[in-house]
């Protein structure tokens, strides 16, 4: 199983529907909320490049938000990144 990690806030709508799209295939995942926390926001930060959220990791690959996250599933690609081990 893969190691996923995804960055999010309360309240976002994205973030949900990345959520909501990992649920469905059965994937486990680590959920930081970097709203309220300065230090996550900023780990997010450094290692996604970006300031949005949802940022979406597998196996320490920077997968990026919502968008990217479907359009891997739309490809056929998401589920063989689930099936590898992290």
């Amino acid at each position: 199983m893969a190691k996923i990690e995804i960055y999010t806030t309360q309240f976002c709508g994205y973030c949900a529907r990345a959520k909501s799209l990992l649920d469905g295939k059965g994937a486990a995942y680590d959920e930081m909320d970097v709203m309220m926390d300065d230090k996550k926001r900023t780990e997010m930060r450094e290692r996604a490049k970006r300031t949005s959220v949802p940022q979406i990791f597998i196996n320490g690959r920077h997968i990026g938000g919502s968008d990217e996250l479907a359009a891997l599933d739309r490809a056929g690609e998401l589920d063989a990144l689930l099936a590898q081990p992290g």
